[in-house]
């Protein structure tokens, strides 16, 4: 087989159909970073464990598309473990961590995946359709969109795949609704073990850190503006407030603007918190939040970043028309100098501050996010050996999964729970019940 080359000629290490990576001499680093997150990843370990020995996944070929991070790394080896084939991506152009990209290499993981592969991240990705896969696994769904576009042949076959994200969920919902989507897609995102805490402790923890790690701020203190209170958005202000800033929530959702109002943040249009704010961070998932006109509004010094998954939150294009001067002062913190001499700090180019700039979530949140991916893909595998073929809609996580990853979560935290009685569960069903 022939591979096409790729767009940039920047010098990486690259074996054709096995990998492309920044260089292989990071595998030792790579190494460490996973083994820290296998050890505070319990759940996913345990799945290892028990499907090591059995390989369900024998035989059959998953492309990923998703975050290279030392997480992503334990959830690879898992798959492997349990006999699968793989071929990875990373699912944004500055997510990568080229040491853990260069760790799997080593290992023999196709993995095609480096920071800053911007002029090739669609490479990348097809790259990992070169193994012709059996299940796909995405983050932003910048994968099966390929494959529906690109690679028919591949989308008429395909067993099923996995979105792991809000933005990848809501563009495949909109694939479905017009009757565009080839194979079913379990939307992993939508479990309760993943946005009731991935996306609300995960993204507020991992936010705030990334904004420190670029600009070394002080929070308390701070006008600190949220646009969108939804799972990720308020996982960021109820965080922001607890370092002391005064947080202000943008919103466009009415019942949404109504839970931070009675959650005690104040609510107004970004017109408005454009004028008093020090930092913005967005999270809506929507183009053109933060545009122009918001820009000539804020204060001099304002910080402005993105938590969504892309980059298109922050209207970068009109931020350089209205720049004279534009300069790099720290790590992934770019100052802007306006024509009246304001300065404003984009952080991460307007991508996902918290993989951009820091590591994305804690080990211990995306164990619960991980294991819901294995076990999906686990249930599209049992059905197609059972011979069942799912109709190609979007599918949710059984509630029994969601029960299971909680309780093995808090198994592993040496945590027990009630049990109700038999007598509470009959009480429970007996609809004459009454007063």
């Amino acid at each position: 087989m022939s591979y096409p080359p790729r767009r940039s000629q920047e010098p990486l290490d690259e074996k054709p159909g096995q990998y492309c990576i920044r260089s292989l001499s990071l595998a030792e680093e790579g190494w460490k970073l996973i083994e820290w997150a296998e050890a505070h990843m319990p759940v996913l370990m345990e799945l290892r464990r028990r499907y090591s020995e059995s390989k369900p996944f024998a035989g059959y070929r998953i492309a990923g598309c998703l975050h290279v991070t030392k997480e992503t790394a334990v959830l690879i080896r898992t798959f492997v473990a349990a006999g699968a084939e793989v071929a990875w991506s990373g699912c944004n152009p500055l997510s990568t961590n080229d040491t853990v990209a260069a760790a799997l290499a080593a290992e023999g993981v196709r993995i095609f995946a480096w920071h800053g592969n911007a002029e090739d991240f669609y490479w990348c990705i097809e790259r990992t359709l070169d193994i012709e896969p059996h299940l796909a696994l995405d983050d932003g769904a910048d994968l099966i969109t390929t494959i529906h576009e690109r690679y028919p042949h591949i989308a008429n076959r395909l067993i099923g795949g996995t979105e792991e994200t809000t933005t990848g969920v809501n563009r495949l919902r909109a694939r479905a609704r017009q009757g565009k989507l080839a194979f079913p897609v379990i939307a992993v995102n939508d479990a309760e073990t993943k946005w009731d805490f991935d996306n609300v402790y995960g993204t507020g923890q991992s936010t705030i850190d990334g904004i420190l790690r670029a600009t070394s701020v002080m929070l308390a203190g701070k006008v600190f503006v949220v646009a969108g209170y939804g799972h990720c958005g308020s996982g960021v202000a109820r965080r922001a407030r607890g370092m002391g800033a005064q947080v202000i929530v943008t919103e466009v959702r009415p019942i949404a603007a109504l839970k931070a109002v009675l959650e005690g943040f104040q609510v107004m249009p970004m017109d408005e918190a454009a004028r008093i704010g020090d930092i913005f961070c967005t999270a809506t998932g929507m183009r053109d939040v933060i545009r122009g006109h918001h820009f000539e509004l804020m204060k001099d010094g304002a910080i402005l970043c993105n938590t969504g998954h892309y980059d298109v939150e922050i209207n970068i294009q009109e931020l350089e028309a209205l720049a004279v001067r534009k300069r790099e002062l720290r790590p992934n913190c770019t100052e802007y100098t306006l024509r009246t001499g304001k300065r404003l700090y984009l952080l991460a180019q307007g991508r996902l501050v918290n993989l951009a700039a820091a590591e994305g979530h804690p080990s211990e949140v995306m164990d619960m996010s991980f294991a819901n991916q294995f076990l999906a893909h686990l249930q599209l595998v049992e059905a197609h050996k059972r011979g069942e073929r799912l109709s190609p809609a979007i599918l949710p996580i059984p509630p029994a999964q969601d029960e299971l990853v909680a309780r093995m979560k808090l198994e592993t935290m040496g945590i027990r729970i009630d049990e109700l009685t038999p007598e509470q569960l009959r009480y429970r069903d007996d609809y004459l019940a009454g007063t």
